[in-house]
């Protein structure tokens, strides 16, 4: 409990979406579920394969923490209390998987981002989000493969 606030606070975060797993002993990780028919990887639980149509032949994978810029955007206009501009970005990881988030380390200036640019999932504070019981989220970013960590 914070004495300063009364909240309870925990030292280990949560993670901002289900698909980011924290180990009690190991390095965050992004989970993905992999077609044993198809191979399609996706994000999220499910039971049915949305590219080839198959039932019950899904199975849980560990996405790579590396991949490539696949588009992105420059966010200038936000909800209130979000610094903008950002990067949003979709990314193509290494051994299949596309997923959406945040590219760090990087200007928002079009001359600074290359398409098919390798980057690398770094796992980090939420931006200093909290629930309310005063836990904080641990979220995964992306970053130039070049970028010191």
């Amino acid at each position: 409990m914070d004495l300063d606030t009364g909240e309870t606070m925990s030292d280990n975060p949560l993670p901002a979406v289900d698909y980011l797993k924290i180990p009690e002993d190991g390095d965050p990780y992004l989970e993905g579920y992999k077609c044993s028919s198809c191979e399609a990887i996706f994000l999220g639980e499910r039971a049915n394969c949305s590219k080839c149509g198959e039932r019950d032949q899904m199975e849980t994978v560990t996405l790579a923490n590396s991949g490539t810029l696949y588009a992105y955007s420059i966010v200038h206009r936000s909800f209130p209390g979000i610094d903008v501009p950002y990067i949003s970005a979709i990314v193509d990881l290494e051994g299949g998987g596309t997923i959406k988030g945040n590219l760090i380390n990087v200007d928002p200036e079009p001359e600074k981002i290359e398409f098919g640019m390798p980057v690398d999932v770094v796992y980090d504070d939420a931006l200093g989000r909290k629930d309310g019981e005063g836990n904080s989220y641990l979220s995964y970013f992306f970053q130039p493969s070049n970028a010191a960590s």
